[in-house]
Formats: structure tokens, sequence, C-alpha cells
């Protein structure tokens, strides 16, 4: 896993935020079903039944992390558009920002929705669906302008669904070596989804 470049902000202070920061982290190392209340609650030093005084559910602890991921990669995402950057230099920046939402030491949040999100109850899922599409958005605006350079050959929509499906699939394969950052490892995506 790559090293933060910056402290990565809590979902809020307190002990509900230490327990949605620990239950991602359980959620993401065990998955949803293997992680119990009571490993949560340990991880916090909590006595078992102390987290329901924070959530009504242990489902209420996977949308708070799901909400948690989205708002953090929104939020890092919006921060990188820029009109003035070219198409390939916008894609890269998204590539270089989706990589450190998925697999920086710390950021849990993104890779327990990725791989819990059939979890979810359907009123979840529905009421999350508005900010995912929003980050997709942003991301097809990035392809469409790639396809429109000639960057791509695939249909855009396409495209984007094997790109972002691609890069997030990495957080079950990829283990840093020496040499490896943030930088070099987006740059490496970028170059083998690109033409030229």
């Amino acid at each position: 896993m790559l090293k933060a470049t910056k402290e990565s902000k809590g979902p809020d202070d307190g002990r509900r935020g230490d327990i949605v920061r620990a239950a991602a982290r359980l959620f993401r190392d065990k998955g949803y079903d293997g992680a119990s209340m009571r490993a949560i609650a340990n991880a916090v030093g909590m006595q078992c039944g102390s987290p329901f005084y924070h959530f009504a559910s242990k489902q209420d602890i996977l949308v708070a992390v799901v909400e948690e991921g989205l708002r953090q990669g929104l939020e890092k995402t919006r921060a990188v558009i820029s009109p003035s950057l070219i198409a390939r230099e916008q894609f890269l920046a998204l590539v270089k920002v989706h990589l450190s939402i998925i697999l920086e030491e710390g950021n849990d949040f993104i890779p327990v929705m990725l791989y819990n999100w059939r979890c979810l109850d359907d009123m979840h899922q529905r009421r999350l669906i508005a900010t995912k599409d929003e980050y997709d958005a942003i991301w097809q605006d990035a392809i469409n302008a790639l396809a429109k350079d000639g960057l791509i050959q695939s249909e855009p929509k396409f495209a984007r669904l094997m790109i972002l499906g691609s890069m997030n699939f990495m957080v079950t394969w990829y283990k840093q070596r020496p040499g490896d950052s943030l930088e070099t490892l987006a740059d490496k995506v970028v170059q083998f989804c690109l033409c030229s």
C-alpha cells in the first residue's frame, strides 16, 4: 500500500469517527460479513454494545463508511479538475487522485464501498447513487475529452467503466515495490490506457 502524502481527515471527531475509521479498516480486511460488532468495538477500546449508542446497526456503520468514502473521493476529485489542463493532463490528475483514494495507507473507505456495495440495502444504495453518479460524471467528461483528442479508441462510456474497473481491482493485487510512488504508478496507468 502506498504511503499517504498527507494525513487523511476522518469522518468526524469523537467516538463516532473512531468507530467509522475502525470499521472501515475491518470491513476492508475481513469484508462486511467477516467483521463483527465485537471486533469493531474492540478496535476502538469499547464494550461490545457501546457502538450501538452511536449507530443503530452494523448496516448503519457500513453506510457511514461508504458515505465518508464518497465524500472524500468527490472532494479530492473536484480539487483536481481544471479547465486549463489539456485532456491528457486532466486524465493523469484524475488517475493520480483515484489511485490515492484507493491505495494510499489509511484510505479504506472507497475499497470498502467497492467490495461491499451489495451488502448495503436497496434504500441506502439508492440514497448513495447520486454522489456516485457525480463522481462518474466527472470521469466521463474527462474520457469524452480523451476520445475527442483521439487518445482512446473505445466507446467513451465503455472506456470509463473499463479504466475505473481496472484501477479499482488494483486494491486486490497491488503491492508497492521499491521505487514506486503515486506519480510513477499513475504514469504507468496512463501509458497503458491511452493510444499515444
